[in-house]
C-alpha cells in the first residue's frame, strides 16, 4: 500500500476474481478464525454507537459483524476499487448500505484525509504494506478508543515462505511484495498513551494486538 507501483501489484493481487471469492466464503462461513477474535475483542470493549475505520477490509466482513453487533457506521480505506462491487451486494444484503462507505486512501501517506474514528481494524492488512511504522502509527493516531491487527509470526519458517513468495512475484513481474516485520516493533508503533495493549493472541499462522484506552 505505497505509490503507484505497489498500487498496481495490489491491483494484480487482489483483482475481482479474488473478491468474489471473500465474498462467497463469508456468506458460506463467516468470518475467519482469526477475524472473529479481533471482532469478540472489540465487543468486549463495547461497539454500541462506534464508529469503525477498516484499513484494506476486502469486501467489507468484519464491517458487516461490527454494525450487527451495533456500531454506528464503517468506513472502508482501500489502494484499488477491486472489492467494491461485492462489497455492495453485501452491504445490501445485510441492510446497512447507508452505514458505509468506501474510499481510495492510503492512510500512512494522506492521513489528514480521514477523520479519528472510534475503532480502527488492520486485519491481513500489515505484512501487505513495506512501511509498518508509517501505517501504524496513522493507524494508532485515527483510533480514539480501540486498535487491532494481525500480523504473521516471524520465525525463520515464515520469513523463508516470504523470501520464497517475493521472488516468485519478481520472476512473474508483479510490484505486490508481502512482508515479515518485527512484531515488537508493529507493537511499539501502535502503541499511544491513551492506547496500550490489552489482547494478544498467538495463533499458528496468525497473531493479534488489541489495544484499548483505559477508559474503553
Amino acid at each position: 500500500m505505497g505509490g503507484c507501483c505497489e498500487r498496481a501489484g495490489y491491483n494484480r493481487m487482489f483483482g475481482a476474481r479474488f473478491s468474489r471469492h471473500l465474498a462467497r466464503r463469508y456468506r458460506r462461513r463467516g468470518l475467519d478464525r482469526t477475524a472473529t477474535r479481533m471482532v469478540e475483542f472489540l465487543s468486549d470493549h463495547g461497539v454500541a454507537g462506534a464508529t469503525v475505520l477498516e484499513i484494506g477490509g476486502g469486501v467489507g466482513a468484519i464491517q458487516l459483524e461490527l454494525l450487527r453487533r451495533g456500531a454506528a457506521r464503517a468506513t472502508n480505506l482501500e489502494l484499488a476499487d477491486s472489492y467494491d462491487a461485492d462489497a455492495a451486494v453485501l452491504a445490501a444484503e445485510a441492510g446497512v448500505a447507508d452505514r458505509i462507505s468506501r474510499r481510495q486512501v492510503d492512510l500512512a501517506r494522506s492521513p489528514e484525509a480521514v477523520e479519528q474514528h472510534d475503532i480502527v481494524v488492520l486485519h491481513r492488512v500489515v505484512c501487505c504494506y513495506p512501511d509498518h511504522e508509517k501505517l501504524l502509527t496513522a493507524a494508532a493516531d485515527h483510533a480514539a478508543r480501540l486498535l487491532v491487527f494481525s500480523h504473521p509470526p516471524r520465525n525463520p519458517l515464515v520469513r523463508s515462505i516470504t523470501a520464497v513468495e517475493n521472488l516468485w512475484f519478481r520472476v512473474r513481474g508483479i510490484a505486490f511484495r508481502t512482508y515479515a516485520h518485527d512484531p515488537a516493533a508493529m507493537t511499539a508503533a501502535a502503541r499511544r498513551p491513551h492506547l496500550v495493549v490489552t489482547y494478544r493472541h498467538r495463533g499458528m499462522s496468525w497473531h493479534i494486538v488489541g489495544l484499548s484506552s483505559p477508559a474503553a
